[in-house]
């Protein structure tokens, strides 16, 4: 099994993981979830402080050690999806002073510059 990052499958863009991907990004970085974050820790602390017996400690660690895992493989997933647009950006402006300096101007990579920019045509 080859393991490929999603902008080297090609196709369509809103797959299932990308979409979940894309989604749980957005959740992650908003303040609902840090106040989620906020809570877990508190309730932690509150189980801790209540001298509850330790199996609930231990379930109350295990929780967030697995929150913690998601939100690594979250985090490395946004940080390859933003390394590819950038990179695919970076070769788009690279082409197109290519071909810039060569003369001609208006060929593919300014097309494509344009496309990976989010330019429209007639501007």
């Amino acid at each position: 099994m080859l393991l490929k990052h999603p902008s080297d499958r090609g196709g369509s863009r809103n797959k299932p993981f990308e979409r979940l991907a894309e989604n749980a990004s957005r959740f992650t970085s908003s303040a609902t979830f840090f106040v989620v974050c906020l809570i877990l820790v508190a309730v932690a602390v509150v189980l801790h402080l209540i001298g509850l017996p330790i199996k609930w400690l231990v379930f109350a660690g295990e929780a967030m050690s697995a929150v913690t895992l998601l939100l690594l493989a979250l985090l490395k997933n946004s940080e390859l999806r933003a390394e590819r647009a950038v990179q695919s950006k970076l070769d788009a402006i690279a082409a197109a002073l290519l071909e810039g300096q060569e003369g001609s101007g208006t060929g593919k990579a300014h097309r494509e510059l344009r496309s990976s920019l989010g330019l429209e045509e007639g501007s």
